[in-house]
């Protein structure tokens, strides 16, 4: 067999390139189609991620141990009536072991956790004292560092200065 013989045969038919290529091009077609409305929402979310500011620090999650539903029900929702916070999450059933007058003790507790305005840490934390059965009232918060723009901005829009 010649050189030329063997090219020939190794190239496809002209008509089986052009087939190819516009299953190929159909094939592509259809996949944008369907892909469209998730790479829209994908397109869409990382707009909104990156077009909105944030300064890291504006807001804290702070938390507090309470020692039944009732407590932790009464204070999320006064916390929240009164803008201390956007929102408070109850955590059922944590164990808690700590020291205290000198003995390891264990109880079952709740844990709220709270988004809230940083500057409004100290109202909180006088509120949560106030209202709070225990003597030392655990109120502890640590600033946010990032997270999702429009939910950063939900909690400063529902928490006044």
């Amino acid at each position: 067999m010649s050189l030329a013989q063997e090219m020939q045969f190794a190239l496809p038919p002209a008509e089986t390139v052009h087939g190819r290529l516009f299953k190929a091009f159909c094939v592509t077609v259809f996949l944008s189609v369907l892909m469209f409305p998730l790479l829209r929402i994908v397109g869409l979310r990382a707009f909104s991620m990156a077009s909105e500011a944030y300064s890291t620090g504006m807001h804290s999650a702070a938390f507090v141990t309470c020692p039944n539903e009732t407590v932790a029900k009464d204070l999320a929702r006064g916390i929240v009536e009164k803008k201390l916070a956007a929102c408070v999450n109850i955590l059922p059933k944590i164990t808690s072991v700590y020291e205290w007058q000198g003995k390891i003790e264990e109880d079952n507790e709740l844990l709220l956790m709270i988004k809230t305005r940083t500057t409004k840490i100290p109202a909180l934390a006088e509120y949560v004292r106030s209202n709070h059965p225990y003597e030392v009232a655990e109120v502890i918060s640590f600033p946010i560092d990032q997270g999702n723009p429009p939910y950063l901005k939900w909690i400063g829009d529902a928490v006044p200065e």
